[in-house]
């Protein structure tokens, strides 16, 4: 299930600057994870953004997983 979720994660320099986004829509990934870290649901984020799907949430969460594991995170990474 996770690879068909990556799958919905695109990186095109021509969309937001290479960000990953959703789909290649203008919805980057951080967008979605900043919106879920300050505390909205998934609902709410569906109905702020009809364009989205809930396997996009979760594409997005996969994604964040997948980056977070490293082998080592230097502490200047985290002042950012």
């Amino acid at each position: 299930m996770s690879a068909s979720l990556l799958n919905r994660i695109t990186i095109d320099p021509n969309v937001c600057f290479g960000k990953p986004t959703i789909r290649n829509m203008r919805y980057p990934v951080e967008t979605i994870l900043d919106l879920l870290s300050a505390g909205m649901s998934t609902e709410e984020i569906l109905s702020d953004y009809p364009d989205l799907e809930r396997s996009d949430i979760l594409a997005c969460l996969e994604f964040a997983s997948r980056m977070v594991k490293v082998k080592s995170i230097h502490k200047v990474m985290l002042a950012a």
